[in-house]
């Protein structure tokens, strides 16, 4: 059974612009789906409907079967859990105002009492504190103890990443959407992140939506890919099938476009 499944997905802007055009998709748990196009083509507009952060023009989300349209803000809200997003400017995602601490405690605080408040993120043991749980994904993300009492603009890039992926990890969530993560990061540092959110899946059995414009990135990290043009997915299969055997025109451009990128 899938664990998302979109089905004629469309979201219209000022009425009659279509940054979502009758999209349907399954992502199945644990793999990654990469979304791949250029900027404009719908990819983060259809990331933030699965996550119901915008709201639909019309068509269906459903999550573990559950018809993500149709709940209550308290179902959704608990269902919130389950869902996150690693967003793509580092440096804008991070309220400037709050430590490193307060930044990833967040949500955990926001849902405390739930049955998110079990355990950390790295195991099931009952009884962890919060702040022994910041300390977890600290750890998990390799980012220092010391990290904590600091205040994001004193981080580089890479590392505010870091920090923003211990966010989304803090309630063991079973979905990400990967917002082109490593669009904002020069190469090198982008590499190490894209390889650190690879580690985090066979950790920890995340299933992913990556978004990117990049198909060497989406190449390494993807289980398939989906190619967006225009608010449409234009082909969609097997990653080496995509990459090696395009069959869309739009496909073929994007990868005689993209320079190789050595991870």
């Amino acid at each position: 059974m899938p664990l998302i499944e979109v089905r004629n997905l469309t979201k219209l802007f000022g009425g009659d612009v279509r940054a979502v055009d009758d999209v349907s998709l399954d992502i199945h748990p644990g793999e990654t789906l990469g979304l791949v196009g250029e900027s404009g083509s719908g990819k983060s507009t259809l990331g933030r409907l699965i996550l119901r952060l915008i709201e639909p023009t019309s068509g269906s989300i459903r999550f573990e079967g559950r018809d993500l349209i149709s709940l209550r803000r308290s179902e959704l809200r608990r269902l919130r859990r389950d869902m996150q997003i690693i967003f793509q400017d580092p440096f804008a995602s991070l309220d400037p105002r709050f430590r490193v601490e307060d930044i990833i405690a967040e949500p955990l605080m926001i849902h405390r009492g739930s049955d998110a408040d079990n355990g950390p993120v790295t195991s099931r043991r009952p009884e962890i504190s919060i702040s022994a749980r910041v300390s977890e994904l600290l750890r998990a993300v390799g980012l220092d103890e010391s990290a904590r009492k600091r205040y994001p603009h004193e981080f580089s890039g890479g590392q505010r990443q870091r920090i923003g992926i211990a966010r989304a990890l803090a309630l063991r969530p079973k979905f990400i959407v990967c917002d082109e993560p490593v669009s904002a990061l020069d190469v090198s540092v982008g590499a190490q992140i894209v390889n650190l959110l690879a580690q985090l899946q066979r950790d920890f059995g995340l299933t992913y939506l990556f978004i990117s414009h990049s198909m060497p990135v989406v190449r390494y990290l993807s289980t398939r890919i989906a190619v967006m043009y225009r608010g449409k997915i234009v082909e969609l299969g097997a990653t080496e099938q995509i990459v090696e055997r395009p069959s869309h025109e739009y496909t073929r451009s994007l990868i005689g476009a993209t320079p190789e990128l050595s991870i």
